[in-house]
């Protein structure tokens, strides 16, 4: 019988090939897995997200409001409204977003 030193040793490196080989394989797993689908179209500040199954997702970027997009939705998509992350806005339109009140520094 090994001495404790020995014994633990030999622990230890069954661990770090057990880590090695949980981490190959993980790596393996990921590298594999298909990338879910993502379709896009239209360039309006508000998109119906529907969820098409098996991963797929389809990005329906044609509505001006919020109120707009719902019914797309509430009609029985699998999905939500989200703002358009590729709207690219004509030049000279009014921003998105609209402060509430002016801003007003901290004064001392």
């Amino acid at each position: 019988m090994g001495s404790y030193i020995e014994v633990r040793a030999k622990g230890e490196k069954q661990m770090t090939r057990i880590v090695l080989v949980t981490a190959a394989a993980m790596a393996t797993l990921c590298c594999e897995m298909p990338s879910s689908q993502a379709q896009s179209y239209g360039n309006a500040p508000w998109c119906a997200v529907a969820n098409q199954g098996g991963g797929d997702v389809v990005w329906d970027c044609q509505y001006q409001t919020m109120q707009q997009c719902a019914p797309s939705i509430v009609g029985g998509n699998r999905g939500y409204c989200n703002i358009n992350p590729a709207y690219v806005p004509p030049q000279g339109a009014a921003p998105l977003y609209r402060r509430k009140h002016p801003y007003q520094p901290h004064q001392q």
